[in-house]
């Protein structure tokens, strides 16, 4: 079921997100008077056809939905009327062309402003940047980091939720050696400290910057309280009850559920003496703890699960819901943000400064749509827009093919005068097409890996 919902999602995105960008060069073109003759969604046969009356565009939802395009009248795609030859693209003003092709990206940026403008109105739930374990020896522990210290800024920036604060600290990562982090300490007072970075790239390889700082989120204690009991686990026919209050397991004293958690891993095969609190009164039980085989080893295993207590992690939630003006200029400060990340990083990739692990293709993301789309509206909407603008910046680097591409000849023709030859424009769709299509290859390998890894 969550592969279907994967494949939907990814469908439902890249339909969504194609028909913004290809809109964007239709919108402008014909705004400026170029003739229109097909506005296609998606690639192959045509499955629904429709032309309005007195209006030459034929607008399309094709077989493979995983593209589009917008065809417009241009005498080097086939012979055009005398009388229509001032409506093709190719017989445009340099200004008027340059707008169009540039058009398709700025939608992207823009429907990615229309996004988070809909989300900050809507409300962000997020979790407060607070440090948990800090690991001795580490980047974080050199700083003077401590546990309980809640990140406030990074490079001066507010970091109000850890989403907002990973990202700064991935910023920090790639601009330098020395990133400073403002926090606040357990007893109220702030200190300014300083991560030094040696090693960037390995800090930027997928999921490791955190664990590479040495840090990690702080979760509150959990009552050692016990939910729901599987039936086929050891704890079912040791006796134990939804509602049971684990006191001790062997004499050790049990203060969380992260420490009968940790105990039980660390005991496969063994028996544990319990004594439990059931209903105000204690109880002696004597616990088989059975053994769970994972890659990395045996592991306890006994069949429960935890009861969360109502107010869970009330000091750690964070809200970011702003009125429809405050809301705009957040979503703009937004985009803008993730869209200099994105070219930021790109640059850095090619500097070796950020690992190419961190290059995603479709597979991954269509697991984060599905992911995204089961989680709600406001999870789906920001993995649009972080797509969106991912879509908008590469659209926009000067490699043949891309838009980018295009606009790198028109500021060639802006120099030099004249357009440039077509010879020259076939050597740059070749050069393009490997690059595109190594760049494929890299982002599919790169899904594999973490899909069977």
């Amino acid at each position: 079921m969550t592969f279907v919902i994967s494949i939907l999602a990814f469908i439902v995105a890249i339909g969504v997100l194609v028909t913004v960008h290809e809109f964007g060069h239709f919108i402008v073109a014909r705004s400026l008077g170029i003739r229109v003759l097909r506005f296609s969604v998606g690639f192959g046969k045509p499955l629904w056809t429709w032309r309005r009356r007195n209006d030459p565009t034929e607008y399309v939802i094709a077989a493979l939905p995983l593209g589009g395009y917008v065809k417009m009248l241009d005498e080097r795609e086939g012979e055009v009327a005398p009388a229509e030859r001032p409506f093709a693209f190719n017989r445009q003003a340099l200004h008027k062309r340059f707008a169009v092709v540039l058009a398709g990206p700025v939608f992207n940026l823009l429907f990615a402003v229309l996004a988070y403008w809909v989300i900050f109105m809507v409300g962000v739930p997020g979790i407060r940047p607070v440090v948990g374990e800090v690991r001795s020896g580490s980047i974080a522990a050199a700083a003077g980091f401590a546990s309980q210290d809640q990140i406030l800024s990074v490079n001066g920036d507010a970091t109000p939720t850890w989403e907002i604060a990973m990202l700064k600290l991935f910023e920090g990562v790639m601009r330098g050696d020395a990133i400073p982090v403002q926090v606040r300490t357990p007893n109220g007072g702030q200190r300014l400290l300083i991560l030094h970075i040696a090693d960037p790239a390995a800090l930027t390889e997928p999921g490791k910057l955190l664990d590479g700082l040495g840090l990690s989120q702080w979760v509150p204690d959990i009552p050692p309280v016990l939910g729901q009991i599987a039936d086929e686990g050891t704890a079912r026919r040791a006796g134990l009850e939804s509602g049971d209050r684990i006191v001790s397991a062997s004499g050790i004293a049990i203060g969380s559920w992260q420490q009968l958690v940790k105990l039980l891993r660390a005991s496969p095969g063994k028996t544990l003496s319990l004594v439990i609190e059931r209903d105000g009164e204690r109880l002696s039980l004597s616990l088989p703890v059975g053994i769970e085989r994972t890659p990395d080893g045996e592991i306890g295993h006994i069949g429960v699960g935890v009861r969360m207590p109502d107010d869970f992690g009330v000091r750690l939630r964070a809200e970011q819901r702003y009125n429809p003006a405050v809301a705009f200029w957040h979503a703009v400060k937004r985009t803008a943000g993730l869209s200099w990340l994105t070219l930021d990083a790109a640059g850095n990739m090619v500097l070796g400064n950020v690992s190419w692990h961190n290059l995603s293709g479709p597979i991954n993301i269509a697991q984060y749509a599905g992911y995204s789309a089961q989680g709600g509206l406001v999870p789906f909407l920001m993995f649009l827009a972080i797509v969106s603008i991912s879509l908008g910046v590469l659209n926009l680097l000067p490699i043949p093919l891309l838009d980018g591409g295009h606009l790198l000849y028109y500021v060639l023709e802006l120099v030099k005068g004249s357009p440039v030859s077509e010879h020259a424009e076939a050597v740059g769709q070749r050069v393009g097409i490997a690059l595109l299509l190594l760049l494929m290859v890299f982002a599919v390998y790169n899904d594999l890996s973490r899909l069977f890894s």
